[in-house]
């Protein structure tokens, strides 16, 4: 009779596999949105390189710094380096036939939120962080790039002013530490809040979700 550690190694041997293509792929995909970012504000090849680079990896870098957790994910793994400048300069090339892969762009964009939120939670976890910390660590992850990327090209970030966005990072990192405090195995735990979070962030963007907004105007009398 196997154990309940066999029959899960299928389950995680899958889970680390998959979890490393779509981290591949979301840094990619973050680096195509940087550069297309870039190009609308009419910036030259080094501009467009440099947003690529901060809007793909940005958000795990601020992270890193602010847990103190060293070396820096990209500094030991120079792949990525190449492989988010060569989707942005790539980019430069294929914008023309963007717009028929939006909708392609926005399933891999939620990808990538919610993968970088699980693996922000699992690093501050590992470093023993208390529970807002290792929230925070999550959201940073899924949101820093997006957010530095608007803000370098002089605009109001997006995930403050459309679909729900940070939420979902939010409540994606919220579940994953309420299930990893009912006992459930972290690899399982991983796949319900990848799925539960895709479906959010996708039914969102399909329903037009969105916070309440606030909107204020100075009256001089």
């Amino acid at each position: 009779m196997p154990t309940l550690a066999q029959l899960l190694q299928p389950i995680h041997e899958l889970n680390v596999d998959l979890m490393l293509v779509i981290y591949l792929v979301a840094i990619a995909a973050e680096a195509m949105s940087g550069a297309l970012a870039a190009g609308r504000r009419n910036m030259d090849i080094f501009g467009v390189a440099v947003i690529a680079f901060v809007t793909a990896l940005g958000g795990g870098t601020i992270r890193d710094v602010i847990l103190g957790h060293y070396p820096i994910g990209w500094t030991q793994h120079p792949g990525y380096v190449y492989l988010v400048i060569c989707a942005g300069l790539l980019t430069t090339l294929l914008a023309r036939y963007m717009h028929h892969l939006h909708r392609i762009f926005l399933v891999l964009d939620a990808m990538g939120l919610i993968a970088f939120s699980l693996i922000g939670c699992t690093i501050a976890l590992e470093l023993n962080y208390p529970t807002i910390v290792v929230i925070m660590s999550g959201m940073l992850t899924g949101i820093s790039g997006g957010i530095l990327r608007d803000v370098l090209c002089n605009q109001v970030p997006v995930v403050f002013r459309r679909e729900l966005y940070a939420s979902v990072s939010l409540a994606v990192c919220v579940l994953f530490l309420s299930l990893r405090a009912l006992g459930i195995d972290m690899n399982l735990n991983t796949i319900i809040c990848f799925t539960g979070g895709l479906a959010l962030r996708l039914l969102a963007i399909q329903l037009g979700w969105k916070l309440p907004t606030f909107s204020y105007h100075q009256r001089w009398e």
